[in-house]
């Protein structure tokens, strides 16, 4: 029988070392695994995180490890590449940081080996990710274990495979189910044994055979489907190698029977029941943690998925922990699983696609919750070349070859052209847009959908990503870009009405479930982190907009008082939203009833005088929800956005009623010719006469009107600077904001 030794303890770690030891260094320090170095670098901001080669040392007795006849180094995540050095040899290599891979170490092995693992998460054009808005942190930062097993054994070296492919296929009331297995050294007189349960334990089908009979079908009378969060129902398939009265080897998986279809239509269709997907997109990494996850850190995190009431997770931009798939085919999740072919196609990068493809589909076949392959990500962001494409067209026909029974998909950056040859290639489509955030408006995000499914008809469409920031700033005159809570709170409201109400959108997901790290990002007054989440970066806050998910999506009763944070208020009467998804809410303030509202869209608005203290008590049936806010003389600064190492924030500028200002959108300033002319003004002084040039040149049409929305001052943190071009300064911009003072608005 294998074994599986887990190797997580006492490992010595350095990032000062410049080759691999070949005895035990004394002066590294010690590490427990999972173990990552960018837990700190990689989400303060800055964009200094270490990307470089560190050393993971660890010495270990054979006497010490089961008895066997060949023995496995297991690494279910080491980023972003890894070599493998035993007794100061070199032996093995491996390239992507998201999945499972082993080594056979066998014949390496000595009464006291040395086991040095060298990873790197260097910058490169051969190995993806290298360019994405997020933190690619370095480490060995999931579980490394030694397997050890018989000489005849289930396949290890496949691709970091399990050895084992169940295919369920319903027929009627019933399923066949095809067991594949792969077996190394088999020999003759072996038998395997076969063995499915149901989810009570209960042996459902099985049979012995010759080991060289590694296809064997059985059929499942009268089936329980596995059909989401409504009935998760696993079954289990074990298959034994054995010689005799002993068995050698064994392996086992859960699966699930089920249909699907993605209609272009009626959306994702369930075991012939239409099912809407709807629901968020998932990073795995932690404040203060990283991505060296403890499976508790998995837990909480579906925790939170399933009470939003999400019916589908996307998993970005990589492959995650076997545990958290696992987690996802028990709670009933409908998932969107990746490679981290993402953001710039790298043409030395081809070979990493197809093995980190290889890998992800191998690896997790027999998930029930993984119903579409992810190809790549925003990936046509700077122009689809015919290399591009062509890499697209292997990837999608790859995924076809391994896996018959599940559909491809991509996620489309905004500013795809909707004919662009790339969008044709997979089964389905998904397109990632921020209007109402990064440009456009709110009102933008349905009509767009309306049009590209009009003019593509029979393509399955659904979005893949769509989100605002928000940290602890308030207000109660919310603006787009003003990343306070209220602001992302209005923004979902509008969002879900829009594309919760399209039948066709075969998927949408929020991005994000959770803040994450992203090293490289100076926005929203808290840099190293994008936080577009719904729950904040340490789980410990769930933002409004969470609930506003909640009251579509969960059928557990709850209310919710919206704006906890913001208890200040300045105005005599303010404005508060309460979020439930039973149908009628009543709300008293400091006892006195304001009345009752019923809302079908589950959010509901009063007017609250504002007076002193007041205690807000919000009922709706036999569940209530409190909350506390004061009248203030003026705006509490606590809440107000200040940029860290911003030049200038808004409030610092001058504004005249009825003209123009640096907090002016771009739509406005526009409209009249000495407007435009201050705008190139500003261009100029921020990006340098040539890059001015270069993108005015560029922003027409779509672009354009996406960016119509941003305020200048906005569009100052995201104009890119010409290499050498000197520092705008606070008075440069202080200058041009005089001049737009004098400019009426139309």
């Amino acid at each position: 029988m294998r074994q599986i030794y887990n190797l997580n303890t006492k490992w010595a770690f350095t990032k000062d070392a410049t080759e691999a030891p070949k005895t035990m260094p004394e002066k590294w320090y010690w590490v427990t695994l999972p173990h990552t170095w960018n837990d700190i670098d990689g989400q303060d901001g800055g964009n200094d995180l270490y990307r470089g080669t560190a050393y993971y040392a660890k010495t270990v007795e054979k006497a010490d490890l089961p008895v066997a006849d060949q023995y496995y180094l297991e690494f279910n995540g080491a980023n972003s590449s890894a070599k493998v050095y035993i007794n100061g040899e070199e032996v093995a290599v491996h390239h992507g940081g998201y999945s499972t891979w082993r080594v056979n170490v066998t014949d390496k092995l000595t009464d006291k080996t040395l086991i040095v693992v060298e990873v790197d998460n260097s910058p490169n054009d051969t190995v993806y990710p290298q360019m994405a808005d997020f933190t690619f942190y370095g480490g060995l930062y999931r579980n490394v274990n030694i397997i050890a097993v018989s000489e005849s054994h289930f396949d290890l070296d496949y691709y970091g495979g399990p050895g084992i492919a169940v295919t369920p296929e319903i027929d009627g009331d019933d399923a066949t189910v095809k067991v594949d297995v792969y077996l190394t050294n088999a020999k003759a007189g072996q038998e395997l044994m076969y063995t499915l349960k149901d989810q009570e334990g209960n042996v459902v089908a099985a049979d012995k055979v010759a080991a060289d009979e590694t296809s064997v079908t059985f059929r499942i009378k009268n089936v329980h489907r596995w059909h989401g969060r409504k009935d998760p129902y696993l079954y289990s398939a074990e298959v034994c190698l054995v010689d005799g009265d002993g068995v050698l080897d064994n392996v086992a998986t859960r699966f699930g029977c089920r249909t699907y279809e993605i209609h272009p239509e009626n959306g994702f269709i369930l075991n012939g029941e239409e099912y809407p997907l709807r629901g968020v997109s998932r990073h795995q990494d932690r404040w203060g943690i990283g991505n060296a996850l403890l499976p508790e850190h998995h837990d909480e995190d579906m925790d939170l998925i399933c009470e939003v009431g999400a019916t589908t997770i996307r998993l970005a931009h990589y492959q995650h922990d076997q545990y958290f798939y696992d987690l996802c085919d028990e709670r009933g999740m409908v998932i969107w699983a990746e490679i981290p072919y993402i953001s710039n196609h790298m043409p030395n990068g081809r070979e990493n696609t197809i093995s980190q493809m290889k890998e992800l589909v191998i690896q997790n076949y027999n998930h029930p919750s993984i119903v579409v392959w992810g190809l790549s990500n925003e990936i046509s962001m700077q122009g689809s070349s015919d290399d591009l494409l062509d890499n697209h067209n292997v990837l999608n026909d790859l995924c076809h070859e391994l896996d018959k029974t599940r559909l491809t998909t991509i996620a489309i950056v905004s500013m795809c052209p909707m004919d662009d040859p790339y969008v044709q290639i997979p089964d389905t489509v998904s397109w990632n847009h921020y209007f109402g955030w990064y440009g456009g408006t709110t009102a933008d995000n349905g009509p767009w959908f309306d049009e590209f499914h009009k003019k593509f008809p029979n393509l399955p469409v659904g979005c893949s990503e769509y989100g605002c920031e928000a940290l602890n700033w308030h207000t109660s005159d919310p603006q787009q870009g003003d990343y306070t809570e209220e602001y992302q709170a209005y923004y979902h409201e509008e969002l879900i009405k829009q594309l919760f109400t399209r039948k066709y959108m075969w998927a949408t997901h929020v991005w994000n479930m959770f803040d994450f790290g992203a090293d490289s990002r100076n926005e929203g007054g808290e840099n190293g982190q994008n936080h577009k989440g719904l729950v904040t970066f340490d789980r410990k806050y769930k933002k409004d907009s969470f609930y506003a998910y909640k009251a579509w999506l969960s059928d557990d009763p709850f209310v919710h008082i919206c704006g906890k944070r913001y208890v200040d208020r300045v105005e005599d009467v303010t404005k508060v939203t309460v979020y439930s998804n039973l149908p009628e809410v009543e709300l008293f303030a400091n006892g006195e009833s304001l009345g009752k509202v019923k809302a079908e869209d589950h959010f509901f608005y009063f007017d609250v005088p504002n007076k002193g203290e007041t205690t807000l008590v919000a009922v709706a049936g036999d569940q209530k929800d409190e909350s506390f806010i004061r009248k203030v003389a003026e705006f509490n600064n606590d809440y107000r956005l200040k940029e860290q190492g911003a030049i200038l924030n808004w409030f610092d500028i001058t504004e005249v009623e009825g003209h123009m200002s640096l907090n002016t959108k771009l739509e406005d300033i526009m409209k009249q010719p000495a407007g435009m002319a201050l705008f190139g003004e500003f261009m100029t002084t921020v990006m340098g006469p040539a890059a001015a040039a270069a993108a005015g040149g560029e922003m027409s049409g779509d672009m354009f009107k996406m960016l119509g929305s941003f305020t200048i001052l906005r569009l100052l943190g995201m104009l890119p600077k010409a290499e050498g071009a000197p520092a705008v300064t606070k008075e440069q911009l202080l200058a041009i904001n005089e001049k737009l003072n004098q400019i009426p608005l139309a």
